[in-house]
């Protein structure tokens, strides 16, 4: 996320007085390869947006609860599966690195089963950022893409 939606996002949470939180108060952390590892604010901000926070991050998973996967689709795929490779269950979102060598067998799930078709296309959402990954298979190779939230 950029800086200026970050702090976009950050005031919609502040209460409503007026002031809006300085840029500079922002502490963007990174790993020795420059890959993003977190954000730092003020506690004292943090105490004004914990609560709210937290309850928007409970939403997805209760919204998660309810969805049923599409497993029956899944089965007719592999039980007509005729590439030349085996079923693969390794999925990886490259937005977020969240992955699996065998989707079905986490525990909790890291992503979520959303299509599949015999024509080849199966569908993830990623648990952790809600991205879609897509696994088109064709009888030489599988292409793997990945899109952000929102984007599709």
């Amino acid at each position: 996320m950029r800086n200026l939606e970050l702090h976009e996002t950050i005031n919609r949470f502040l209460p409503k007085t007026g002031d809006s939180m300085p840029s500079n108060d922002i502490v963007h952390a990174f790993d020795a390869q420059g890959k993003p590892l977190g954000v730092f604010i003020p506690f004292a901000l943090w105490e004004q947006l914990d609560e709210k926070i937290r309850s928007t991050l409970d939403r997805p998973a209760s919204k998660l609860q309810g969805f049923k996967e599409p497993i029956s689709d899944w089965e007719m795929l592999v039980s007509c599966w005729d590439f030349p490779y085996p079923v693969d269950m390794d999925v990886h979102c490259r937005l977020c690195d969240n992955q699996t060598l065998d989707w079905r067998q986490d525990a909790p799930r890291k992503f979520l089963l959303k299509a599949a078709n015999l024509g080849g296309l199966v569908s993830f959402e990623c648990c952790q950022c809600q991205a879609r990954i897509r696994k088109n298979h064709f009888k030489d190779a599988i292409d793997v893409s990945c899109t952000p939230p929102g984007a599709r």
